[in-house]
Formats: structure tokens, sequence, C-alpha cells
């Protein structure tokens, strides 16, 4: 049994098991995504790519159940394809978010800088706990996100933030 821990084979076996599986997550995390955001055709191709490669490494490990490092190559392989889609995901930033930002004494002018940054910005009067507050509304794409940030803490460091995924229905204006 100790036998296998000390073969270059069994240890080149796991390795191309882990590369496998972690192909097959990466696949499968990003294929997830873009099923959620509408792609029907990229995720048609990252399951059918996802699945092949599932096949090709659950086999591998069910041919060489003697070999531990088979198993533990498969699991790790899991647990880093889920990591490694994420880090992707949050590069290629697809989709759009909605961000509700609430300021109790800068509203407008926060408003007036997010539209001369070419955003737009629904501005709405609310009522906080303190008082009176401006609720602005911004939907952006995923990677402008920061920008936006950036623009709300130098022009109000107060202001509460938050995003929500969402999906263009229909018109409205979305910047370029």
């Amino acid at each position: 049994m100790f036998d296998v821990f000390l073969s270059p084979a069994a240890w080149l076996g796991a390795l191309g098991i882990f590369a496998l599986r972690v192909s097959d997550m990466t696949f499968d995390t990003l294929r997830l995504l873009f099923v959620v955001r509408g792609k029907k055709l990229i995720a048609w191709v990252l399951g059918f790519c996802q699945s092949v490669i599932f096949v090709i490494a659950i086999t591998s490990v069910l041919q060489n159940l003697d070999n531990p490092l088979n198993v533990i190559g498969y699991a790790a392989g899991f647990a880093t394809g889920n990591v490694v889609g994420m880090i992707i995901e949050e590069r290629l930033a697809i989709g759009y978010v909605k961000l509700s930002i609430v300021s109790s004494g800068r509203g407008p002018m926060l408003a007036e800088t997010l539209r001369c940054a070419g955003f737009a910005v629904t501005e709405i009067p609310a009522r906080g706990r303190d008082g009176v507050v401006s609720m602005l509304s911004v939907s952006v794409r995923r990677k402008d996100v920061e920008q936006v940030e950036e623009i709300v803490r130098q022009q109000d460091g107060n202001a509460f933030m938050i995003a929500e995924d969402v999906r263009p229905v229909r018109r409205g204006f979305w910047r370029a």
C-alpha cells in the first residue's frame, strides 16, 4: 500500500487527475455563472467540455482505486477548480449590477458627479433613520463597479451602498 507513495507513475496519475478535475470544475463554475446570466451557447459549450473531462477523470479514478493518491488528486482538483473558476469569473466581470447608494447630505452632488462620469443615475428622495436622504439607483456593467465605488468614496465617504446582480430586460441607458 505504501509503495504507491513512492512510485512516480502513481504521482503522475494523481497529478493528471488533479489537472483534469481543476479544468472540469473551472468549466462547471463558469458554466453555472453563464446559465444564470442567460448565455445559452457559452453555457452549452462549457457544459459539453466539462462533461467530457469529468468522464475521463472519474474513469481514471475508478480504474485505479488501489492508488489513494488518485482520490486525493480528484478531491483536491474539485476544490481548486471551484476557486479557479471564481477567480476567472471575477476577472471577466460579465454582466450588470444595480447599485443602490444612500447619501444623507451629498446625494444630488454625488448623482451629478456620477452622471458626468457617464453613468445613468436615478435619484429617489427617501427618509432614513436620521431624516431625509437621497437614494441613488445606478445600473452598471460589473467591470465599472470599482469606478463607481471610488467616486462614491471620494464624494461621500459615509454613503451606504449595496449591489445586486441584474439582467437588463428592456431599454434604458447602459454605458458603452
